[in-house]
This record gives structure tokens, C-alpha cells and sequence, in this order.
């Protein structure tokens, strides 16, 4: 790892330059495709794309295919199903801490506040292939329900005959309740759902990872429907002193540089001798793992280690750098590094809370804001899935009370007519 002291400061510099300019001009020809021919184009995408090698398929997973995909996960996945429906209740229990509730009042007179509704539609995005990761499904469907959202859609990627192509992902939709399932992948499929199509459904959100392709559809077609973020690649900070494993914190940065290869790996510490351990440990501990050279080429080329003289400057850097993951190993009390962390997706204390207990299992939603986006977002959860709406009902009361005042604002700004519109009610006889 390269080492960096507090002094280098500006080290870390946000991309905010999030996606490629070639690829943005392709996928707004497939938008603009799929929006002016449907399914002609869903189809014809799907063979590009996807290599399904029929001009047409059904579009919609059938409940022959659900039954399927039931039957052959039971047979050979059946306890890593059902070790995923354990997440699932406690991810349920965890976001629906998360739930609000409208509220209102009485003032001069009139009645006013703020309803809160679940979305109509929502699609969540399954990425097929190896990139499929069902604890992101899981992720994104269990807010949504907790939310009451009245119709969760979910999409995947077609087999090559237009059939399923991952029947753990269909069980996992299944047993969760999913509304509907389809088989559409790519920007064609963001583009289908954003506008509807003769078989696919236009939502009002749509969430779930994707690659580059999805991740730009997702780009374009913001405003005209809901998306959850556009992720970049994932980032980790562990903040440790000599109070700390090595070993641990070396398996820790190794969990996050076998994403991709491309993963901000960081490492702060108030010791260069307890850095030097960890390197130590990390040459061990590769050696060990399956994705070793994806994890040596991560830890090359993206990963650093920062030296620094005391806790608050490793506060400074981590609220600078606003990671999706913080780990924090060090002799100080939980209460204070709440409090003193304050820009970050998620926060891990202590030295037993490695990320990935937040990634599969305990709760928390692993869907969290990355490329320095936590200094003004969340983790995706429940709030996601609703949307606010104020009211208010007014009596003759309040408008004798306040009429000449709202004139008086209205005229300030030369709408002479919103000032009548609230006179006239004054001024009607009872």
C-alpha cells in the first residue's frame, strides 16, 4: 500500500467525471429506441446484448418457470435460500424501525399537514450472470415492502433461449412476494420500465445495480422516473490503532478489494508500526484466497495507507473523504465515534463488525452512497419507497384573518391575482 501522512491531505480527490462519454451517446440511442418501438426493440437488444439467440421470448417469467426455479433451487441451493430468507427477517426487522407516519394540525381555523403514501411501481434491477448477488436483491425489495409499496416488479437478464437464467434469483423474488418478474436486462430494460412498453409496465422507481451500461440508462432517464443512485465503485475505510488484529484488518481490506478491482481500499492509523503489521498480514492472507490477483491488483493500484498523529485527524479525513464504508478499530468510546463520524454511508465499531455482517446479514442496507455521495445521501431504505404530500383545508376564518397579509405578499411580487384569488373569498357574504 502506498503510505500517506495527514499532512498530504489532499490526497483523495472525488471523480466526479462518473461515466463515459461514448457509452452515454449509445445508451441514449437504445432509450430513445425502446421508447418509440417497444418490445420490437426489447426483443432485438436482447439478442445484442444478451445473446438469446430466439427472436422472441416471453418477456414475463411464467409460473411454470416460478415453479422451475422453485424446484431446482430446493434441490441445489436450498440452504443457501433459506440462509437468505434469514437475512431477509432481519433486514425486514431492521428497516422497519425506518416507517413515518403523516402528521396534522389545527391553526386559526384550518386544518393542514402531510400524508405520506407508499410508491405505486417500483422495479428492482437483478444483474444476471456472476454478477448476480442475491443479498442486493433482497436489498432492495425488503425497503419496498416495508414501505408498502403496492407493486414490486423485478427484472433479470434472459438465458440464451429466452428462459431464466438464475433460479435462485426468481425463488428469492418469489418467496419475497414480488409482484411481478420479467426477463429483461440492460439499458433496454431501464429504458422499458421508465416508458412502458406492450408487455413491460412504465414504474415509478426504479432500483438496483447494474454495469456501466445500466448505470448510465439509469443517468438519462432520472427525472422521468425515480432511480436510487448511480453507484460507482465501491470504497472502505478502516480506522486503526495498535489496539487492533492485523490479521483482521488485513482480511478486511482484502473483503473489499475482491469487488471489482478497482475499490478504494484506506487504511488511517495513529501507528506506522501497526501498518507495517498489517502489510505483513496482508502478504500472508492473500496468498490464501481464491481472487487473489483481482485483490492484488486492487491493493496495487487503489489502495493506500494514512498515518496519522491522532484520532481527530483520522475523523478529518474520513468526514473529507465521505467513504460508503467506515470500519473503526480504536480505544475510544462508541458514543464519541458516532458522533465524530458524520460523513459515511455506513459505520462498522469495533473488532468484531467487519462490513460484511452488514453486507449479508445483520440488517442495515448494504445499498449505500459511494464516490464521496455520503456527504449529502443515505443508504437506501424505506424512505425511498414513500413519497410526502401536504395538505391543508382552510375555513372562512382563517382567510378574514390572513387575506390582506397574502395580498400584500402577492402584490411584492407583481401576481395581482393570487392576491384577488384570496380577497374575494374574504369578501363573499356568508
Amino acid at each position: 500500500m502506498i503510505l500517506k501522512k495527514y499532512e498530504d491531505f489532499n490526497f483523495y480527490k472525488r471523480n466526479i467525471e462518473t461515466f463515459d462519454k461514448e457509452i452515454y451517446k449509445k445508451v441514449e440511442k437504445i432509450i430513445e429506441d425502446v421508447k418509440s418501438n417497444g418490445d420490437d426493440a426489447i426483443y432485438r437488444y436482447s439478442q445484442q446484448f444478451d445473446g438469446v439467440k430466439i427472436k422472441k421470448y416471453n418477456l414475463r417469467v411464467s409460473e411454470e418457470e416460478i415453479e422451475k426455479s422453485l424446484k431446482e433451487t430446493e434441490k441445489n441451493q436450498k440452504e443457501i435460500l433459506n440462509l437468505f430468507l434469514e437475512a431477509a427477517k432481519n433486514i425486514e426487522e431492521f428497516h422497519s424501525k425506518q416507517k413515518v407516519e403523516g402528521y396534522s394540525f389545527t391553526k386559526d381555523n384550518a386544518i393542514m399537514g402531510m400524508k405520506i403514501a407508499p410508491l405505486e411501481k417500483v422495479l428492482t434491477y437483478v444483474p444476471g450472470g456472476k454478477a448476480f448477488y442475491p443479498s442486493t436483491a433482497i436489498m432492495n425489495i425488503i425497503p419496498a415492502k416495508v414501505a408498502r409499496v403496492k407493486e414490486i416488479i423485478m427484472t433479470t437478464p434472459p438465458s440464451e433461449d429466452g428462459g431464466v437464467k438464475n433460479h435462485l434469483a426468481i425463488a428469492l423474488a418469489h418467496k419475497l412476494n414480488v409482484s411481478k418478474i420479467y426477463k429483461v436486462g440492460g439499458a433496454q430494460a431501464i429504458a422499458g420500465f421508465t416508458f412502458g412498453t406492450e408487455t413491460l409496465p412504465n414504474v415509478s422507481k426504479i432500483v438496483g445495480p447494474g454495469n456501466i451500461y445500466v448505470a448510465t440508462a439509469k443517468r438519462i432517464v432520472s427525472g422521468t422516473v425515480g432511480i436510487d443512485s448511480i453507484a460507482g465503485p465501491s470504497e472502505v475505510i478502516t480506522f486503526a490503532d495498535e489496539t487492533a488484529n492485523p490479521d483482521w484488518v488485513a482480511i478486511d481490506l482484502c473483503a473489499q478489494a475482491e469487488h471489482t478491482g478497482d475499490n478504494t481500499v484506506i487504511l488511517i492509523s495513529t501507528s506506522l508500526e501497526f501498518i507495517k503489521k498489517v502489510e505483513t498480514s496482508l502478504e500472508k492472507i492473500i496468498k490464501k484466497l481464491s481472487r487473489s490477483d483481482l485483490i492484488k491488483k486492487s491493493l496495487q493500484s487503489f489502495a493506500m495507507a494514512v498515518l496519522v498523529e491522532n484520532y481527530e485527524q483520522g475523523f478529518e479525513i474520513i468526514n473529507k473523504i465521505a467513504p460508503e464504508h467506515v470500519e473503526v478499530m480504536i480505544n475510544l468510546d462508541n458514543s464519541i465515534i458516532i458522533e465524530k463520524i458524520y460523513n459515511a454511508g455506513a459505520i462498522f465499531i469495533g473488532d468484531y463488525t467487519p462490513v460484511a455482517l452488514g453486507d449479508y446479514f445483520a440488517g442495515p442496507n448494504h445499498v449505500i452512497p459511494t464516490n464521496g455521495t455520503a456527504i449529502f445521501s443515505s443508504p437506501l431504505g424505506v424512505y425511498d419507497f414513500i413519497k410526502r404530500s401536504s395538505f391543508l383545508l382552510a375555513s372562512k376564518e382563517y382567510i378574514d384573518i390572513h387575506a390582506e397579509k397574502i395580498l400584500k405578499l402577492s402584490n411584492s411580487e407583481e401576481l395581482d391575482a393570487h392576491g384577488l384569488s384570496v380577497t374575494m373569498r374574504k369578501n363573499k357574504k356568508n
